[in-house]
């Protein structure tokens, strides 16, 4: 139940500012952005609290099982934390190599070759991202 009335936090939380920007306008689009950013990691803090402090459901006795299974879920919470910020990351970097290359282009058509390489760099750092979690994944099992 308790994750339930999470995701429809969390859906509100991006549905209903996102509505209010298209409704008001661009002038309370700072305040709608700090207030959807506000709304949306306080509701994920609070259920990840919740998550981590509750009971494991497993039975008595048995805290090496609880210890493992702590453990593992540590680690699929790091392999998706890495997935996530490092494609985050990589797609800021291509969209300033990717304008600054456009940009670069229709000044000097000889500058293609440089300019892929610089949007291919930056889409290396999805790809090291994406080896650190096969990495992370790889010692669970």
């Amino acid at each position: 139940m308790l994750v339930q009335i999470t995701s429809i936090i969390l859906t509100l939380s991006i549905v209903l500012p996102i509505g209010a920007y298209f409704i008001m306008g661009r002038k309370h689009a700072k305040g709608m952005l700090t207030t959807n950013l506000v709304t949306f990691f306080g509701v994920l803090a609070v259920a990840a609290v919740c998550l981590f402090s509750g009971e494991t459901g497993l039975a008595e006795g048995t805290a090496e099982t609880s210890k493992a299974v702590t453990d593992s879920g540590i680690a699929y919470l790091a392999a998706a934390l890495v997935t996530g910020l490092a494609t985050i990351g990589a797609g800021v970097a291509v969209a300033a190599a990717s304008a600054a290359a456009l940009g670069a282009i229709s000044e000097n058509d000889k500058v293609m070759g440089k300019a892929l390489i610089f949007v291919a760099l930056a889409e290396g750092i999805a790809l090291y991202g994406l080896l650190v979690t096969f990495m992370i994944l790889g010692r669970i099992g």
